[in-house]
């Protein structure tokens, strides 16, 4: 039997009251009530304050570098498919550094999940406006206020037909759990976008900010109508669809690949022999 504990306790270096807090705490429940050891899961992260997250759990993790979690963790996928993969990393390394593997990532749909850590700022940095800032936002490095227009990671995910999208908030842990699971046990790509208050830079989108707005999708919605979930995909400033907003049955990229049947490739027995010949062909 899987405990908390397994996973252990570290002293962090986020800010007292910040986001990701309940969020460490949301995935650590999350893979006790799946009955996930530390040995059978991977956590995976770019650069940032939501990508130490590795750091303070006992588990298989990697840091890459800014924006290049998603293509690590693809690469860890496929050389060993008993692992489930989480990344978690901030939504300037996720959408802005990392924009181009996460279009990827929709496409190959691969059975990893993305959490993405979803302060609408830059936070490691100290403040500087992220993709998901919205306009008029002042920071220090916009002291004018933003005029890019906001990045919508929902829309584009389910414009593209990714398999999973979902959003929680950092304000109820008991929602993201239960979202955490079903990301886990969905089969391919699943983005989790998570509302997580940054309270040292950010004063605009605070935890009151988030809870006045984000409201859970009701029982009757259908997250397989995908008009039904463009249209939630636009819903934001005044209100904040949490849950499910979109999944199909898309075959993921491992059953597709006939040599990642059967055992990980990391478990089996190198052809020497065979490499060699391929080798010998570029000689």
């Amino acid at each position: 039997m899987v405990k908390i504990e397994d996973f252990g306790e570290f002293t962090t270096s986020w800010c007292p009251g910040c986001g990701n807090f309940p969020i460490l705490k949301a995935v650590k429940q999350a893979l006790v009530e799946l009955d996930l050891a530390p040995h059978q899961v991977l956590m995976v992260s770019g650069i940032g304050q939501a990508a130490k997250l590795p750091h303070y759990m006992r588990a298989n993790g990697f840091n890459g570098l800014h924006g290049r979690s998603l293509p690590a963790a693809q690469g860890a996928r496929l050389a060993n498919t008993s692992l489930k993969v989480l990344v978690n990393s901030g939504d300037g390394c996720s959408y802005g550094e990392g924009g181009n593997h996460f279009l990827a990532a929709i496409r190959r749909n691969l059975d990893i999940t993305l959490m993405a850590h979803d302060n609408q700022i830059y936070g490691l940095t100290k403040g500087q406006a992220s993709p998901m800032t919205m306009e008029g936002h002042k920071t220090k490095t916009q002291p004018g206020g933003v005029i890019s227009s906001q990045f919508n990671p929902i829309a584009v995910a389910v414009g593209l037909g990714a398999s999973w999208v979902a959003r929680s908030f950092a304000g109820d842990i008991e929602h993201m759990v239960e979202m955490i699971k079903a990301a886990v046990n969905h089969r391919g790509f699943s983005l989790l976008d998570i509302m997580q208050p940054c309270v040292s830079f950010n004063k605009v989108n605070t935890f009151a900010w988030y809870k006045e707005r984000c409201y859970r999708l009701p029982d009757d919605y259908d997250p397989t109508d995908w008009e039904a979930a463009m249209k939630k995909s636009q819903e934001f400033a005044d209100g904040i669809p949490i849950g499910v907003i979109y999944r199909n049955d898309r075959p993921c990229y491992e059953s597709r690949v006939p040599v990642l049947a059967g055992d990980p490739l990391c478990a089996r027995e190198v052809d020497y022999d065979a490499v060699e010949a391929v080798m010998r062909r570029y000689a």
